[in-house]
């Protein structure tokens, strides 16, 4: 049995939970990956399932995986068509002004030697917008509800830091990693529809590093 807990589970897809500081793929430099878990994450299908879309490595939360090449083609026209609905929480290293609002920052990649890459807001990248909405407020840090209308790479992370104004707690990339052990998003809930079937849906329990800087799943 797979120790990653199994939130989702039908013929064609899986949303698993993923922990927090595990990568999708095994690291250039080695390391534990979900690579490794797989195997058995088949649950007694032929098929290992394949991950329908990314998160980030220190994103914990829910993850879509396809069961069979078809589902993930239909799984990926989805995301393409922007109907699957993903909602994210984050701790802010700060608390806005504003308690809510849209971003709608286009993004770009660039790379340099010293900083390797990251995504920057610029005119002629690809369109992103991000809704979201303070939660829950404690100890100067704020809890943010995100609501993605694009998938872009690391959209919500720099929507947080150059859109609203505040990265997420320990984001070393685009804040500071002083505060927590990973950059503080998880991936709380997942919707996916379907035709002529129900729709995959999935939440998230709330992390327990949440929970220790003073937040809950109540709000």
């Amino acid at each position: 049995m797979s120790e990653i807990p199994i939130l989702f589970e039908d013929g064609e897809a899986l949303v698993i939970d993923k922990p927090g500081g595990l990568p999708i793929e095994t690291p250039r430099k080695g390391g534990p990956s979900l690579e490794d878990q797989i195997e058995d994450l088949k649950l007694g299908f032929q098929r290992a399932p394949v991950p329908a879309h990314r998160l980030d490595t220190d994103t914990s939360g829910c993850l879509l995986l396809a069961r069979n090449p078809k589902a993930l083609k239909r799984f990926n026209r989805a995301f393409e068509e922007k109907l699957v609905e993903k909602t994210y929480l984050g701790v802010l290293a700060g608390i806005p002004d504003e308690k809510e609002g849209i971003v709608a920052l286009s993004l770009s990649k660039i790379s340099s030697a010293e900083k390797g890459w990251r995504m920057i807001p610029a005119k002629k990248g690809k369109p992103s917008v991000t809704h979201w909405r303070v939660v829950a407020e404690n100890g100067g840090k704020a809890l943010v509800e995100f609501k993605p209308e694009t998938g872009r790479t690391h959209q919500i992370r720099v929507h947080a830091a150059s859109g609203i104004g505040i990265p997420l707690l320990g984001d070393p990339v685009y804040g500071s990693s002083a505060g927590a052990a990973r950059t503080m998003l998880h991936a709380s809930a997942i919707t996916l529809p379907r035709e002529n079937k129900p729709p995959i849906e999935a939440q998230a329990p709330f992390p327990a590093d949440f929970t220790a800087l003073g937040f809950s799943g109540a709000f």
